[in-house]
């Protein structure tokens, strides 16, 4: 049986949940804010890399079940989305708790989100993938 893999409403509501449930703790670690602030530019970048290489693989495995060809699309805006939404749960968890300086200090502001979204965006499409299987 063929699925269906429309991204609708669900699919973000389980994104932004997951997002959250590992973005909370890693957000209130005074270590990944300091790594914000430290990382060079190289090692965000990796991190960057890995953060889509990883949900890309998940995605590709668990969702698609290595499906993709007619398909290529959908698989690339579920990555993305996924990413920009754990993104935005991590922006949102960060401003809540005052430590998501973007006006005073904008590069680190970026550096903090991308370090605590890395793990965020993987709980993300974790949870995303649980009702696809």
């Amino acid at each position: 049986m063929k699925q269906d893999l429309r991204f609708n409403l669900e699919d973000i509501s389980q994104i932004i949940i997951g997002a959250f449930a590992l973005a909370i703790p890693i957000s209130f670690s005074q270590e990944a804010w300091e790594l914000g602030e430290t990382l060079p530019f190289t090692n965000l970048l990796l991190l960057l890399f890995l953060s889509f290489f990883f949900l890309g693989f998940y995605t590709y495995q668990s969702i698609f079940q290595g499906n993709v060809k007619y398909r290529m699309f959908a698989f690339i805006f579920r990555v993305v989305v996924a990413y920009l939404i754990a993104f935005v749960v991590v922006s949102l968890i960060l401003f809540s708790i005052g430590k998501l300086p973007i006006i005073d200090e904008t590069i680190i502001t970026i550096k903090r989100i991308i370090v605590i979204s890395m793990p965020a965006s993987m709980g993300a499409i974790i949870v995303d993938g649980f009702d696809k299987e």
